[in-house]
C-alpha cells in the first residue's frame, strides 16, 4: 500500500509539472527560485552593428529602413557608394576577444548572471547556426563560437548563462513574406526562426531566454505558447529555465515568466509579479557607439540607485554594456561594472536573496530605500545625510533592536522619536564608498 501511495504521489507531481500550450497553464508556472535570489546581471550587446558603432544597434534598419538623414550622411561619408550592410560582417574580426577576461569582469561587478546577444534583430548569430549560413560568427567575421566560448568561461565561476534571442529579423525574406501575408503565413517561423531556437537551446543550454523581437505579430504566429511548452516540459533546461515576457504582441506585462513591460521599466509602486529592469551604461545606446561621450554615460552613484531601487520593488536589475568589434569592453564600461562589484562587496548582503519590506521608501522620497531578508531589514541611504544622525520613521522598535552599518560591525546608537515607531540613529563618520551609497542593517524591528 506505501508503495503504491508513493508511486501515485510521484504520479502526481509529474503531472503537476506538465504545462500545456497555452497561457493560462504557462503563466502558472512558478519562477526558479535562482532568478529571484540573484537581483543582479549583466547585458551585452554585440554583433555586427558593433562594427559601424554609429547611432544604436539599430543602425541597419535606421539606414536602409527608415533613411535616417544622419546614417545616410555617415555611410555616403565614410563607405563607397553600393557598400552594404552584410559587408560589415568581415569586420567583425573581434581579435582581442577573450572569454575568460570578460568572465573576470563580470564576476568582480558582482553580478550572478550574463545574458548575451546570440541574435539580433540583424538576423546575424553569435555561433554557428546551421540555419543561418554565412550569415554567423563561424562562417565569417571571427570564425569562432562566441556563445559557447564565453558560456564556458562564465559557467567556470558559477555564474549562470542567459542568451538573448530576437524572434524578427528585419531584412529576411522568409519573414517579410509572412508580413506581407498579414502573417496568416509561417514560413519564417517554421524554416528559420523556430529551428534556430530550438538548436541554441539544446546545444547551449541556457538558464534564461530574452526573448524580443516580438511584437509586429501575435504570439500564435511566432507559436511561442508551443514552444514554451516545449522548454518547460522536456528540454534539457526545463527545471532551471528562466524566460521574459517578450513572445508576440500584447505579451508584455501579462505573459511569460518574468516581466520586462518595456526598456528601462521602472513601476510606480510595488509590483505583483516579479519583474526586471532592463538598462544601459550608454544611455543612448545598447550596442557599441565610437562617438559615445562621457556624459551620455550612467556614473556609479546612478547605477547604484537605480539597483537599489529596483531591488527594493522587487526587481532584478540587468545592466548592460556594448563591446567594441575588436572584442573589447570599453574600459569606461569595466569601471562602472568593478564599481559596482565592490559596493557590494560591502552591500550585498542587503541585495542578494532579499525581499521587499513592507514599506519600499521612505516619505515616498529617494532617499532611503528599504528591503528585508530574514528578521533582518536594511535602510539603503543613497544620500550622504547632512547632519551625524538620521532619522527612520517606519521601523517599529522593541528592546532588542540593534542597527549596525554594513562593513562595520560596531553598534549604532539609537532612540526612538514616537510610541508608534521610527528612530534616530548616530552616523559615525561614513566612509568613502564606490557609489556613495551606505546600508544600515536593523535586527529585532517590525
Amino acid at each position: 500500500m506505501r508503495v503504491l501511495l508513493l508511486l501515485v504521489l510521484v504520479l502526481g507531481s509529474a503531472l503537476a509539472q506538465s504545462y500545456t500550450a497555452d497561457w493560462t497553464s504557462l503563466d502558472s508556472r512558478p519562477l526558479p527560485p535562482w532568478y529571484d535570489g540573484a537581483k543582479f546581471g549583466i547585458f551585452v550587446h554585440w554583433g555586427v552593428f558593433s562594427v559601424p558603432g554609429f547611432g544604436s544597434e539599430w543602425f541597419w534598419w535606421h539606414w536602409r529602413g527608415q533613411r535616417d538623414p544622419k546614417c545616410m550622411k555617415f555611410m555616403a561619408d565614410n563607405y563607397p557608394p553600393g557598400f552594404s550592410y552584410p559587408e560589415f560582417a568581415p569586420q567583425f574580426r573581434a581579435p582581442f576577444f577573450d572569454p575568460e577576461d570578460w568572465a573576470d569582469i563580470f564576476e568582480a561587478s558582482g553580478a550572478k548572471y550574463v545574458v548575451l546577444t546570440a541574435k539580433h534583430h540583424e538576423g546575424f548569430t553569435n555561433w554557428g547556426s546551421p540555419f543561418s549560413w554565412n550569415w554567423n560568427s563561424v562562417d565569417t567575421g571571427p570564425h569562432r563560437d562566441l556563445v559557447g566560448d564565453l558560456g564556458d568561461a562564465v559557467r567556470k565561476r558559477s555564474l549562470r548563462y542567459g542568451l538573448y534571442h530576437s524572434l524578427y529579423e528585419w531584412f529576411n525574406p522568409l519573414y517579410l513574406s509572412d508580413k506581407k501575408n498579414g502573417f496568416k503565413t509561417q514560413e519564417f517561423v517554421m524554416q528559420k526562426m523556430l529551428p534556430e531556437l530550438y538548436n541554441m537551446v539544446v546545444r547551449y543550454k541556457p538558464e534564461l531566454i530574452w526573448s524580443d523581437g516580438d511584437w509586429e505579430a501575435p504570439d500564435t504566429y511566432w507559436n511561442s505558447t508551443e514552444f514554451l511548452a516545449w522548454l518547460y516540459n522536456d528540454s534539457p533546461v526545463k527545471d532551471t529555465i528562466v524566460t521574459n515576457d517578450r513572445w508576440g504582441a500584447g505579451c508584455a506585462c501579462k505573459h511569460g515568466g518574468y516581466y520586462n513591460c518595456a526598456d528601462r521599466y521602472t513601476p510606480g509602486q510595488l509590483p505583483k509579479h516579479k519583474w526586471e529592469k532592463c538598462t544601459s551604461v550608454d544611455l543612448r545606446s545598447w550596442g557599441y557607439r565610437r562617438n559615445m561621450k562621457i556624459v551620455e554615460l550612467m556614473d556609479l552613484p546612478n547605477i547604484i540607485e537605480d539597483l537599489v531601487r529596483t531591488v527594493a520593488m522587487g526587481g532584478n536589475y540587468l545592466l548592460n554594456v556594448g563591446p567594441t568589434p575588436d572584442g573589447t569592453i570599453p574600459v569606461l564600461f569595466e569601471e562602472r561594472l568593478r564599481g559596482v562589484g565592490a559596493w557590494l562587496a560591502v552591500n550585498g548582503e542587503a541585495i542578494y536573496g532579499s525581499n521587499p519590506w513592507r514599506v519600499q521608501r521612505q516619505n515616498k522620497t529617494d532617499t532611503v530605500w528599504f528591503t528585508s531578508k530574514g528578521s533582518a531589514v536594511y535602510a539603503f541611504i543613497t544620500t550622504k545625510p547632512t547632519k551625524n544622525y538620521i532619522i527612520l520613521y517606519d521601523p517599529k522598535t522593541s528592546v532588542s533592536t540593534k542597527v549596525t552599518l554594513l562593513g562595520n560591525p560596531t553598534l549604532l546608537p539609537w532612540s526612538p522619536i514616537q510610541v508608534g515607531g521610527g528612530l534616530a540613529i548616530m552616523l559615525p563618520e561614513l566612509p568613502f564608498v564606490p557609489g556613495q551609497a551606505w546600508t544600515l542593517r536593523l535586527d529585532g524591528v517590525l
